[in-house]
């Protein structure tokens, strides 16, 4: 143990401490005691346990009175709901020594091991929540029974660009089998951080028995009783440490490579531990989790991800510059103008999570019956998937109606437009709704690009207009643009984020220009690498130009899935704003003239090349620039037009971009979105003469 209570309150003097609190058990079937250590930090489910130098110090204390009771066996558990989520990554920020960082890497082996290590048969009882260190807790045991309830199970740590490192690379593979520990480390991970649910955890024998949730524990301590009786011996499959290791290796590889382009050390360093694994030596294992923890604790790319996880999990949910919630009046029915593919995604997301009244309208029956239906489709893949009961499938689809006449609208108290992107038509939209609607009803829209004021420019009350921008697809990304136009009112937008919180979405607050964040930062750097490709540069050099940023897709297949159409559209309104800035490619125009969907076409075998029918009709010059230059041009386009937006005051501060940019457009949590990389690489200052970030925000604090 490398702490003493002293040095572990020293080194994080804020910590929530997690305790652990031993007591003696007496189990029927069981002549000797069960020694049950409990953790608990104090807090409700709403602060999960975490562990911290101190939290690690209790647990061994912990640890050390189960060994003096000489007991049957220990068993580890939570408190209710939660069993622990890993490590305290508040506290992790503020190192800046790298003799604490080992420290801290060094102490978690030296605790979890002794439950590995000791004859005491030891069960981790997973009563809830466990992510992380937690998980790693827990296969520190021999033995592992689940809460059938439990909510959240991950290795979250290569999406934050960490990795697995008190344990979870060296004894998760030799108890599951490598294939299935890459896609619970890694390719989850890198999937937005995809949780595993109850019935996977036991078919991929991370644990060996479900237990109900109403008696968890007196189930669980009688299972241990057997098991230390020898009545039950829980299966241990038999690992391949020869070619399905190596092939396991080779797929981790290849979903690096995909989805990080060598962009996250974490990311890197969790495929070579779980290679290392292959040797099932947990002291060499485990001093390489040692050694790479220590060393990615001091990296500010590892400080990039931490940033990224407060933005997510505190900024999100404090949005800067939100009017007093107090304000917001109640919402007990929605209209939707519109029944196409976007109004009825909207459509489904109000009636799922706030249940009032959603009712939609378009210019025809047939449009009204389609998009009602589609939501009564979705509700019934819900029910099939037992997302929803019976019964609550049937109250969703009876609350969902369709109409041709707006005066359905009447008692709305929010309506939120999804029509054509064009400015005449909104205000068309609007003046027709002020029409039906009552004077405080909230006037919604879902426009990617046009100004909030121009559309209420022409209504009575243009107080109650508020931009409500999604981004698609409208279920997976949690973003939601919230924009003030110049009129709107305090109780409007308090209404509008009250909205938001209860549709699940993390709401940033954007003053009222053009594209407002995500589009118009996408579209700046899809703008410079569009003008390298018309001077000449080839279309997989510029296309592959970024991809040392590890983004989630590449410039010319994000202008593929957002639709060319689209992108002009957007590319044309920004460049009426800002004519100096956004230049609108004729050859896009003639691309989109031509009804091309994509630059790219694959083969039978996915070989992606260009279209040779977009080869021909994109006239190119004779200037071509190299991948490197490209991506100097776009990164020194996005951190001028970052500045210029922080200027302008569309955010409150450059960490809002960021977070946009996360929650909208899945940029990498560990580039921190983006402005730590600008940082980082030198960009920020190049360009703009100073960095975005203050030093240690994003970045290892001076010692």
């Amino acid at each position: 143990m490398t702490f003493t209570a002293e040095e572990a309150k020293a080194a994080f003097p804020d910590e929530v401490v997690t305790h652990a609190v031993t007591r003696l058990v007496k189990v029927p079937g069981l002549e000797k005691p069960v020694a049950l250590i409990t953790l608990d930090n104090g807090h409700d489910h709403t602060r999960p346990n975490t562990f911290g130098p101190q939290g690690l110090v209790s647990l061994n204390a912990a640890i050390d009175k189960a060994f003096e009771a000489e007991p049957a066996a220990i068993a580890v558990t939570g408190k209710p709901f939660i069993f622990a989520v890993g490590a305290d990554l508040s506290g992790v920020e503020s190192v800046s020594d790298p003799k604490l960082a080992r420290e801290i890497a060094q102490t978690g082996h030296d605790v979890f091991r002794r439950l590995t290590e000791t004859k005491i048969p030891t069960f981790g009882f997973i009563n809830g929540a466990v992510m992380g260190g937690g998980l790693e807790l827990a296969l520190s045991c021999h033995y592992r029974t689940l809460s059938e309830n439990t909510a959240a199970i991950a290795f979250p740590e290569v999406f934050l660009g960490l990795f697995p490192g008190w344990g979870g690379t060296q004894l998760l593979p030799n108890l599951i089998g490598a294939d299935a520990a890459v896609t619970v480390i890694i390719e989850n991970a890198l999937a937005q951080n995809k949780m595993l649910n109850v019935k996977q955890t036991a078919e991929l024998g991370i644990v060996d028995a479900v237990f109900g949730s109403a008696d968890y524990l007196e189930q669980s301590l009688l299972w241990l009783a057997r098991v230390v009786n020898g009545e039950i011996k829980p299966e241990r499959r038999e690992i391949d440490r020869r070619s399905g290791w190596d092939a396991a290796i080779a797929r981790a590889k290849s979903i690096v490579d995909g989805r990080t382009h060598g962009a996250s050390p974490g990311a890197t360093k969790a495929v070579e531990l779980l290679e290392l694994a292959k040797e099932n030596d947990l002291d060499r294992g485990y001093a390489a989790e040692t050694d790479g923890l220590a060393e990615l604790l001091m990296s500010d790319v590892l400080r990039a991800g931490l940033y990224s996880f407060n933005l997510v999990n505190k900024r999100a949910k404090r949005p800067a510059g939100a009017p007093d919630k107090n304000l917001a009046r109640k919402v007990n029915k929605v209209g939707i103008v519109g029944a196409g593919l976007m109004a009825s995604q909207l459509a489904l997301l109000f009636v799922r999570r706030l249940k009032v009244p959603v009712v939609l309208t378009d210019v025809d029956q047939e449009r009204v019956d389609k998009g009602v239906g589609y939501v009564h489709a979705e509700i019934d893949k819900l029910l099939g998937r037992k997302r929803v009961s019976p019964d609550g499938a049937n109250r969703l689809k009876a609350l969902v109606s369709g109409s041709l006449d707006k005066a359905a609208f009447a008692d709305a108290d929010f309506v939120i437009e999804a029509v054509f992107e064009e400015l005449g038509v909104k205000q068309q939209v609007f003046a027709e709704l002020e029409q039906h609607v009552k004077p405080e009803a909230i006037l919604a829209t879902n426009t990617s690009s046009l100004s909030i004021t121009a559309m209420a420019s022409k209504l009575q009350h243009p107080e109650r207009v508020v931009g409500f921008h999604f981004f698609n697809p409208v279920a997976v990304l949690p973003l939601l643009e919230i924009v003030r136009g110049e009129q709107t009112d305090d109780a409007s937008l308090a209404t509008a984020f009250s909205v938001g919180k209860q549709l699940k979405k993390s709401s940033v607050l954007v003053k009222d220009a053009s594209a407002f964040v995500v589009n118009r930062l996408l579209l700046r750097f899809l703008g410079e690498v569009l003008v390298t490709v018309d001077e000449g540069t080839p279309f997989d050099v510029a296309d592959s130009a970024l991809e040392p940023l590890g983004l989630p897709m590449t410039p010319l297949t994000l202008m593929q899935l957002v639709g060319p159409a689209i992108a002009l559209h957007v590319g044309e309104t920004l460049h009426e704003a800002f004519p100096d800035r956004f230049t609108v490619s004729d050859n896009l125009a003639k691309f989109v003239k031509a009804g091309k969907k994509g630059v790219w076409v694959w083969d039978s075998q996915g070989n992606q090349s260009a279209d040779p029918e977009v080869v021909e009709l994109w006239t190119q010059g004779d200037s071509p620039s190299t991948s490197e230059q490209v991506r100097d041009r776009a990164l020194s386009a996005i951190a001028e037009e970052i500045r210029i937006m922080l200027d302008e005051g569309v955010v409150a501060e450059a960490q809002d971009i960021d977070l946009c940019l996360i929650l909208g457009a899945g940029w990498p949590f560990w580039n921190g979105g983006i402005t730590p990389y600008l940082d980082r690489s030198g960009v920020s200052e190049r360009v703009n003469g100073k960095p975005f970030l203050a030093p240690g925000v994003a970045s290892v604090p001076a010692n």
